[in-house]
């Protein structure tokens, strides 16, 4: 989507979306492609293909190694590179000093026999090894390990997939622009994950990706950020009037007319011979003025006086990616505001912990598990220590060969399918591949009391970068009649949810409608019900998975069908049991 210049009542097309502007003429910034780190990311007609790196850390770690080889590499040809120029210097050096010398007196300086054999000499072995040297291709060997790998690299969809969940962070965790590009995660203890601090590139390009999502709001953050940060860099063609030009028009989507007004100033100052700008500034001044004629009590500020380093305000539109619980979602996710969900100390006392053998399952009569109940409506429970280390490595060890990006089943085609609202990469497992599959399905039998004959695979999952699973339900509704049709068992009755790795910050799962919050404990199991007796569906099970602010997230889960669990878990005498 490219933005031009616009006049009287004209629309602007962007990406099927359109928009009629006021009377007065705008005009917009033409993106420019910038070279970036040496990495040249081209975004025109991009289309959406599945991302198959982003979407789980563990298949991430490769690159980390490959990228070393590549280091070593490029710095093998930079050597070879630095011993040619250091030839070439050596003889540039040798040749110049008999060359002065000879250019004194010419002829007098041939008279002498060396000399003039030396010149021939030059001339027919010397430059030749020189001309030779350096038509020699010292990249050759690099370039050949750079095909060589190139089709492991990340794909476009890679690096927008990496860039939105970055923003998907900022959002949840409402963390600041600042904070994120000096590398500092909520409030993480030293000692944790380090990152390095992002430079004005980086930041900008960040921006660009949320102005090609026609998402303004974060594209005036993150430009906002590339202005205070920015520093010429000669290995960069990024300049500081690209960043003014792209964060007045975002400030302009923002209804920031003040900073849209700032911004264009700046760049005039440092190019006035941007006639776009120049209009710009016009269209904008129109604007103020409009507004403190209807807003008596505003004063229209004055050109000169106007400031261009502060920062301007900007307003996240939730209505562009609507979910009804957001806010409720995400201030379950930063542990914040758990009052408003009335979660007293007379219901707390009522939350115990046990050893717990299920009614004297033979199975847990000498090493009964300890179950805590952490929630009393609805119901869940923690069977703390569920997995053993060696359990949880040969799981992952099992599943990560096969991690596919994780899917979701279409509410109305009951087919499976991708979704940004979920991203993971998830595989599954059955009992005869192995011994512990085999006893972890029994172990879910032994502490639940249902039976695993009719439970669907373990599924295993690893999160990606900002990995999540926004809130949703693991039961099908009434009008999802398509549901686990094939499967022949029935809804899902209940699920067992382990968590394999511990996470340094956020991936909490949590239900937005009663205000509970599980933080992932290694080895752990969580446990609850997602329909009443009846048979009908529990909406207060309703959850999500966090986005994952630092660390990787493992889990795996049992999703227990109805079918078979007819004396298990009888009917109730209220609809509600």
């Amino acid at each position: 989507a490219i933005p031009r210049t616009f006049g009287r009542e004209e629309t602007l097309e962007l990406r099927g979306h359109k928009a009629v502007l006021s009377t007065c003429t705008m005009f917009v910034p033409r993106p420019t492609l910038v070279l970036c780190a040496g990495i040249l990311l081209l975004f025109v007609g991009f289309h959406s293909v599945d991302g198959e790196i982003f979407t789980a850390l563990c298949d991430m770690e490769y690159l980390v190694h490959m990228e070393k080889d590549l280091v070593d590499s490029l710095e093998q040809y930079i050597k070879r590179e630095e011993d040619k120029l250091e030839k070439v210097k050596i003889f540039a050096s040798r040749i110049k000093e008999v060359s002065l010398m000879a250019l004194k007196e010419p002829s007098s300086h041939l008279h002498h026999p060396v000399n003039a054999y030396l010149l021939v000499k030059r001339y027919t072995r010397d430059w030749p090894l020189l001309e030779a040297l350096a038509q020699e291709d010292t990249a050759e060997d690099f370039l050949y390990n750079m095909t060589k790998v190139k089709e492991s690299f990340p794909t476009d969809e890679d690096y927008m997939g990496a860039g939105k969940a970055l923003v998907r962070l900022q959002d949840t965790y409402d963390l600041s622009t600042q904070n994120i590009a000096k590398g500092k995660m909520a409030n993480i203890e030293s000692g944790f994950t380090q990152s390095p601090e992002l430079m004005s590139e980086d930041c900008f390009e960040l921006g660009r990706l949320a102005y090609i999502d026609q998402d303004y709001y974060h594209c005036a953050l993150w430009m906002e950020e590339a202005l205070v940060r920015f520093q010429p860099d000669p290995t960069s063609d990024l300049t500081k009037d690209t960043i003014l030009d792209y964060l007045a028009y975002a400030s302009y989507q923002q209804n920031n007319i003040e900073r849209a007004y700032q911004a264009t100033k700046e760049l005039l100052n440092i190019n006035p011979e941007h006639t776009r700008a120049a209009n710009n500034m016009n269209y904008f001044q129109k604007e103020m003025d409009k507004a403190a004629i209807d807003k008596l009590n505003m004063v229209t500020p004055k050109k000169d006086d106007a400031e261009t380093s502060e920062r301007g305000e900007y307003r996240r539109d939730l209505a562009r990616d609507y979910l009804p619980e957001r806010e409720i979602y995400e201030l379950l996710c930063r542990e914040e505001q758990r009052e408003i969900f009335n979660i007293t100390p007379s219901r707390q006392k009522h939350l115990k912990c046990r050893y717990f053998n299920n009614n004297n399952n033979p199975r847990l009569l000498l090493k009964p598990v300890k179950q805590e109940l952490v929630f009393d409506n609805p119901k869940m429970w923690i069977f703390h220590n569920m997995l053993s280390d060696y359990e949880m490595k040969v799981i992952k060890e099992l599943a990560q060969p096969r991690l596919r990006r994780a899917t979701i089943q279409n509410s109305v085609t009951g087919e499976l399918e991708f979704a940004s609202y979920r991203i993971s990469k998830s595989a599954w497992l059955q009992g005869w591949e192995h011994k512990v599959i085999r006893r972890v399905n029994q172990r879910v039998e032994d502490v639940t009391g249902l039976t695993m004959e009719t439970a669907e695979e373990l599924q295993v999952v690893n999160y990606g970068m900002g990995g999540h699973y926004e809130p949703h339900f693991d039961f099908a509704r009434k009008e999802e009649t398509n549901a686990f049709e094939g499967l022949g068992t029935g809804n899902r009755i209940a699920t067992m949810l382990f968590y394999m790795s511990d996470v340094e910050a956020g991936g909490a799962t949590v239900f937005p409608q009663v205000g509970a919050r599980l933080v992932p404990e290694k080895g752990a199991g969580a446990f609850w019900y997602n329909l009443f007796r009846s048979g009908e569906g529990d909406f207060l099970t309703r959850h999500a998975a966090c986005p994952v602010l630092v660390g990787s997230k493992w889990v795996s889960n049992k999703w227990i069908h109805e079918r078979g669990q007819e004396f298990r878990r009888k009917c109730g005498l209220s609809p509600d049991e």
